[in-house]
Formats: structure tokens, sequence, C-alpha cells
């Protein structure tokens, strides 16, 4: 028995096979507009936040300690 999966875009289900051409997604036009929405930036991965050397400062950390020799 297949494994049976929803379309990310219209919810509708869609078998995971071989056969399948547009896995996940039901067909071309979800696939499209899935990309879309990325190329858009309605999607993103999270990611995090810059490191902030400030923040070292704050911390304690001259800037001198990471140039030591151990």
């Amino acid at each position: 028995m297949p494994t049976v999966v929803n379309c990310p875009t219209c919810k509708a289900q869609v078998e995971w096979t071989v056969t399948s051409k547009f896995k996940p997604f039901c067909s071309e036009r979800c696939k499209l507009i899935d990309l879309g929405d990325w190329a858009s930036e309605k999607h993103a991965i999270p990611v995090k936040p810059e490191f902030d050397a400030e923040s070292l400062d704050a911390l304690g950390y001259d800037e001198a300690d990471f140039f030591k020799d151990n």
C-alpha cells in the first residue's frame, strides 16, 4: 500500500509512488505556486541571528583575548 500525503499547496491527497511525477504536489500547477511563494519570500527557513561582536563587550571579553597564544 503506497504512502499518501497531502499536497502542500491545495491539501489534495497524493500517492507517494515512483509514478507520482510532482510529489509531494498533486500537479505542476501546485508545484509552481509553491515555488512562487518561495521566490516572493512568503516562505523562509528560520536562521540564527548574525553574530554580534558588541555582545562580547557586554560579557567582558576584549578583542585581544581571541588572539592570545595558548
